[in-house]
């Protein structure tokens, strides 16, 4: 009873994930697979016992949460701090227009500098504390039960370091694709461990792994 289970899922696929476009907090729908792939994702986890799902506001996560919750009856909410990373200026561009427009930042960025953030946007360093605050937040209030976050690539991202305890700064050899089942515990004292990650068992087709955030 000490304890909160979590369904941590990315979002179904945008066209700009196909464009390999930096989305961040951009509000970008899902094109036609990442619909089918919410439908999947919801068929899959219909008879799972969530007592909450929790989702960015954000279309392209909302519609995921909402195709979960309408098959799982599970109550939904939204939830800004569950965004995707903010990447203001460079948002709708690609890497490779960073590396020839601004190569210093496209190094930093690539390096995974913790506190390099894009003109007006967000540093992983920042990225990475309000995830680990709205995480215990929302399984703090849910101990002894199960809920589900439908969120984005860099939510998902910080959320696997902060379960395995690995550095902002490692390197990812771990996938973040599109409605990807990731299944997490969380205590008070103990914070996030891992249990399970990247199930893509329930799709058809698997979408794209996120590169890039």
């Amino acid at each position: 009873m000490h304890s909160t289970q979590i369904i941590a899922i990315r979002h179904g696929e945008t066209d700009w994930n196909l464009a390999a476009r930096i989305q961040g907090h951009t509000d970008i729908p899902l094109n036609a697979t990442g619909e089918r792939q919410a439908q999947q994702l919801a068929q899959a986890l219909a008879q799972t016992a969530l007592a909450h799902i929790y989702s960015s506001d954000l279309q392209r996560a909302l519609s995921t949460a909402q195709a979960l919750a309408q098959a799982n009856g599970a109550p939904i909410s939204t939830h800004t701090a569950l965004r995707e990373r903010s990447f203001g200026d460079y948002e709708g561009s690609r890497f490779a227009d960073i590396e020839l427009s601004d190569p210093p930042s496209a190094l930093r960025w690539r390096k995974r500098d913790p506190g390099f953030a894009p003109p007006q946007g967000e540093s992983l360093e920042a990225l990475q504390a309000r995830v680990s605050q709205v995480v215990a937040e929302l399984a703090a209030g849910h101990l002894g039960q199960q809920i589900a976050l439908v969120a984005h690539g860099g939510v998902l991202d910080c959320l696997y370091r902060l379960a395995t305890r690995q550095d902002i700064q490692a390197p990812r050899t771990w996938e973040l694709a599109n409605t990807s089942v990731n299944r997490l515990l969380w205590t008070p004292d103990s914070g996030l461990t891992l249990v399970g990650w990247g199930d893509t068992s329930h799709l058809n087709t698997i979408g794209l792994d996120e590169t890039t955030q």
